[in-house]
């Protein structure tokens, strides 16, 4: 669903696709494999209901939506609302579960922004880029090979360490703003912004878009939250980042020695 529709939106309107939200499709019950794979700019999926795997493989933009219907009475953290290999390859646009996800979620990531309320084995693995937010617990070996983008894991029992694999990421706690501003160099911040306002923002946007009872639970008592939070940060992007600050430090002073 939404693929041949995509490749019509970016033949004729390229990469750029269209404005956010052109074109919303209103979608009720189980959608089979790959929903919304390839979706471009401008396109919104809103699912009530749930899905099968590879949703979101190969986004290249717009914004997919799967939450639960209103008569839905049990924890949407607790239950499969989306299949495995979700986001796969997903290089730009944004996701929100109210549910769980199976297993390799966001793998090979590069760009896409994602919320998630929990997933399963194989989280985030070999991620190149892009933010991934997971409100509830995760499976074993998340961050396998990632190598770039952020993840924040909401870990509120203190477990989630040792379900990740630490060859080639840090943990890190999510500063509130004021600290982050005082204790952090900016040329290690992700997307140039302080983590709490990245975070709370993406929380705030799942909240509206998907109605989530967990996410209401996490800004009403954000600054306890908040501290709850893991910040999975890679230390090929660490150092990426400060290697970046600092080449765009030099050029200004050659510049001006030139001159």
């Amino acid at each position: 669903v939404g693929t041949m529709l995509s490749g019509e939106v970016a033949r004729r309107y390229g990469h750029e696709g269209l404005p956010d939200d052109t074109i919303h499709i209103q979608l009720n019950g189980t959608a089979g494999q790959s929903l919304g794979a390839f979706l471009a700019s401008g396109v919104t999926l809103d699912l009530v209901g749930q899905a099968n795997d590879y949703v979101g493989k190969g986004m290249s933009g717009g914004r997919i939506i799967v939450r639960p219907t209103n008569d839905f009475r049990g924890q949407a953290d607790q239950n499969i609302i989306v299949g495995n290999t979700v986001m796969y390859g997903a290089i730009d646009g944004e996701a929100f579960f109210s549910g769980v996800a199976g297993e390799r979620f966001c793998v090979r990531n590069s760009g896409a922004t994602a919320v998630v309320e929990g997933t399963g084995d194989h989280g985030c693995e070999y991620m190149t880029g892009g933010t991934v937010v997971v409100l509830g617990d995760t499976g074993r070996n998340f961050a396998a090979g990632m190598s770039g983008g952020i993840a924040y894991v909401f870990d509120p029992d203190g477990r989630f360490e040792s379900r990740c694999n630490l060859s080639m990421v840090g943990l890190e706690r999510v500063l509130s703003t004021s600290e982050q501003l005082v204790q952090t160099d900016p040329a290690t911040w992700h997307r140039g912004e302080c983590d709490e306002i990245i975070l709370k923002g993406l929380i705030e946007k799942h909240f509206r878009f998907t109605g989530s009872e967990k996410a209401r639970t996490i800004l009403d008592h954000w600054d306890r939250s908040r501290a709850q939070f893991v910040k999975v940060f890679p230390s090929e992007y660490k150092r990426a980042l400060g290697e970046i600050h600092a080449k765009q430090q030099v050029r200004p002073k050659q510049k001006k020695t030139t001159a």
